[in-house]
């Protein structure tokens, strides 16, 4: 078994103080705070553990949110379109504009950017890449709204601090909101923000407890249960 470090030992000592939990969102995101600071500026991240079954295609939970205070994570962008679009989307942000020579360098394996945004025009083209940006999240899809003509505005959003997410093949969601660097208020509000739209997004088929679990957490600290009811009364 693998040695816990100090830092991490403490982290779980201060969960078991404040009385092991389930807390509600704001005595979790205060515990984030209270358990000092990595060597770096660590993620914030939020676990979901639904009761759905992502191999039916009408129990897959899947979209994006604007968090208001944004990830603390300066987002790539990547824009495939044609030159029409291309001035727009230079104009509004994006890091890398263009179309078959950017289709050359992914087939290539090329893929250092965070975000990628397609015009519906282009698909036929960006179709072909699908086997290398699926398994890295980088498929641009019209559920998550990264294809789409108003490329400008998408790029703006995606800069400003929105993120796409997906249920994996366990059920489970897992993304990053924030850093620790955010105060617990900017914490609990981006967590809010995204469960209200995990909440918004429960499938028509989906039986039984839709949210049967909810963590928070830093890259290097350990997880700190959330009440799954207080959350309900929040985001609805």
């Amino acid at each position: 078994m693998a040695k816990k470090g100090k830092r991490y030992t403490k982290a779980m000592q201060a969960i078991q103080d404040a009385g092991g939990g389930p807390f509600d969102l704001n005595e979790g995101a205060k515990l984030i705070k209270a358990m000092g600071a990595a060597k770096f500026n660590e993620s914030v991240d939020v676990d979901v553990r639904l009761g759905v079954d992502p191999r039916h295609a009408d129990q897959m939970v899947r979209g994006s949110v604007a968090l208001p205070h944004g990830t603390g994570k300066e987002m790539r962008v990547l824009v495939l379109a044609h030159e029409a679009k291309q001035a727009e989307a230079t104009e509004a942000g994006a890091d890398y504009v263009g179309l078959e020579d950017y289709v050359q360098k992914i087939q290539g394996g090329w893929t250092d950017v965070d975000v990628i945004i397609a015009t519906p025009d282009v698909m036929a083209q960006v179709g072909r890449l699908g086997r290398i940006l699926g398994p890295r999240g980088l498929m641009p899809n019209p559920k998550s709204g990264t294809v789409t003509m108003d490329v400008g505005e998408t790029v703006k959003q995606v800069k400003a601090g929105k993120i796409d997410f997906r249920v994996d093949k366990q059920g489970s969601l897992h993304t990053s909101i924030g850093r620790a660097s955010f105060s617990a208020e900017q914490i609990e509000e981006n967590a809010v923000a995204f469960l209200r739209e995990i909440v918004r997004l429960r499938p028509a088929s989906a039986k039984g407890t839709y949210m049967r679990s909810i963590t928070l957490s830093t890259t290097m600290g350990p997880a700190i249960p959330i009440t799954r009811t207080e959350v309900f009364n929040i985001v609805r």
